[in-house]
């Protein structure tokens, strides 16, 4: 299979629609090395939601998933990842700075006056939703999905090629203040982020 980019925001499934698609490719959450892209079919989250016109470009047969979910429930979820992740950012700590960047860039961490104000963040979203809908305009490489639709999955996999039993569901993954499920799942199409390859953990030169 050509690669698939998973490019809907933090908090919109990422997770669910990761741990599903192991069945049936290797899989990445969040890709930080040249190596991990080589290695894994699907990456997904961080830093694909930044970099999908960049990655449209180094993997021109790619196809990408756009997830969008209800800003009800998506605006409370980022700001309790925000809320973990802003101190984390600022501290003398290492913080992977392909992660860093990704985070700065989507939600104008280092601008905006406050980066967990609701409008602030509601206008990131529609921002993103905005620029990935106008970069796929005319182009049959995106599928928009909304995972806790009903028709989300079979829609999902039809795009992939893949048959559809029905009796297929999306897990339910990081509810609430979790946001480490994926670290939990053993499973031999689990891809390491940071896989060292030839060039050990370079990353891309864009």
């Amino acid at each position: 299979m050509s690669k698939l980019f998973i490019i809907g925001l933090p908090r919109t499934g990422t997770t669910s629609i990761s741990a599903t698609l192991l069945e049936h490719f290797t899989v990445a959450h969040t890709a930080y090395t040249k190596h991990a892209f080589h290695l894994a079919d699907v990456i997904s989250d961080c830093p694909c939601f930044s970099d999908y016109q960049q990655l449209d470009a180094l993997f021109p047969d790619a196809k990408f998933v756009y997830l969008q979910r209800g800003l009800d429930q998506w605006v409370p979820s980022i700001q309790m990842l925000l809320t973990k992740m802003i101190p984390a950012f600022n501290s003398t700590n290492y913080i992977n700075p392909i992660l860093k960047r990704s985070f700065e860039q989507t939600f104008d961490l280092n601008i905006a006056e406050n980066s967990l104000d609701i409008t602030h963040l509601t206008s990131c979203y529609k921002r993103h939703e905005q620029e990935v809908m106008t970069y796929f305009e005319g182009k049959n490489t995106l599928l928009s999905i909304d995972i806790s639709q009903p028709n989300s999955l079979p829609s999902l996999l039809e795009f992939l090629g893949l048959p559809f039993t029905g009796d297929e569901v999306f897990p339910h993954l990081n509810i609430g203040k979790r946001v480490d499920n994926w670290k939990e799942i053993k499973h031999s199409n689990k891809v390491n982020p940071n896989a060292a390859g030839r060039e050990g953990r370079k990353f891309f030169d864009y």
